[in-house]
């Protein structure tokens, strides 16, 4: 029967009512990430101008030309003759650095959660703070102090020469690719301990309890019980530490600013910030968010999934 008068306007408000809240956030998006992001592709797709080297933009997508981007991602396919030979081995090392920070990070970042979330008690609050802290710093100056740390006569040398883990001081600073990944781990591992902890935490613990009624031990109890359900906020801290990696650039310049240990972030710099080189900067931005959105697709398909079978 259909709905008239006053009735319908209620109906009418309370359709709009909720979806109302998201007005500000898709605004946001708008105007601070559709627009950016559409002024990469129109320098992608644009020109330059011969006499200044300045970037040309095609705002209108009829007049897109995509040379540079398909040179580019010739050069990152290795399809010969490549114009950007060391475009590939970038990327290869790129992906090897971030996949390697990412397993540190799980390694080091799970247990850390997993004791905060189910054995700190009265200390829980202090280690929140204490993860929290960090992010009172900004991150250049993070790194810059483990510049000082990681010199030949820093203390990180210093404590391994009195272990006997060394034979004499190594130089961490001239093109170190574990020092690379370490200040990686470094500087995103609280990203991903919070978002994981805030899984763990909201885990029933009638589960657990019910698992170890059952005459389960604490391992399998881990394994079939905490690890399944805290599995949608791993893939969760594991997507927020990766997405920033990918396009870092200031780590391996800080930590190393050795050639063979730059990432694809380094290339996008370089580009951006010479003569001519905007258009290949800009296209090497979208191949990176190509390759970032196929990981962020599968994390929503993932989360997706779960929720049907949570329903069933």
């Amino acid at each position: 029967m259909p709905v008239a008068g006053r009735d319908a306007g209620v109906v009418g408000e309370r359709r709009w009512y909720w979806p109302a809240f998201a007005a500000p956030g898709i605004a946001w998006l708008l105007v601070l990430f559709v627009t950016p992001f559409y002024a990469v592709v129109a320098v992608a797709m644009g020109g330059l101008d011969p006499i200044l080297g300045q970037p040309v933009p095609a705002w209108w997508p009829g007049a897109w030309d995509p040379s540079t981007l398909r040179q580019v991602t010739d050069s990152l396919l290795g399809h010969p003759p490549p114009l950007f030979p060391n475009l590939q081995p970038v990327f290869v090392r790129t992906v090897a650095y971030v996949f390697a920070a990412t397993a540190l990070c799980i390694l080091i970042g799970y247990p850390v959660a997993y004791y905060i979330a189910r054995h700190a008690g009265r200390r829980k609050v202090l280690l929140l703070v204490l993860l929290i802290a960090p992010f009172w710093m900004s991150y250049l100056m993070r790194m810059l102090a483990w510049v000082n740390l990681l010199q030949t006569e820093g203390y990180v040398n210093r404590v391994l020469t009195f272990l006997h883990l060394l034979p004499e001081p190594r130089n961490w600073l001239a093109g170190d690719p574990i020092a690379v990944v370490l200040g990686l781990v470094y500087g995103y591992v609280p990203y991903f301990i919070l978002p994981l902890y805030a899984a763990l935490d909201r885990i029933d613990r009638s589960h657990i309890e019910a698992a170890r009624d059952l005459g389960a031990s604490p391992a399998r109890t881990f394994l079939r019980v905490t690890l399944p359900l805290s599995f949608q906020g791993l893939l969760a801290a594991t997507v927020i530490i990766m997405l920033p990696m990918f396009g870092d650039y200031y780590t391996p310049d800080l930590l190393s600013g050795n050639p063979d240990t730059s990432m694809f972030g380094n290339f996008i710099n370089q580009f951006l910030h010479t003569r001519f080189g905007q258009p290949r900067g800009a296209s090497l931005t979208l191949l990176l968010s190509a390759f970032v959105a196929v990981l962020m697709l599968y994390y929503v398909l993932s989360v997706a999934r779960a929720t049907r079978e949570a329903r069933r």
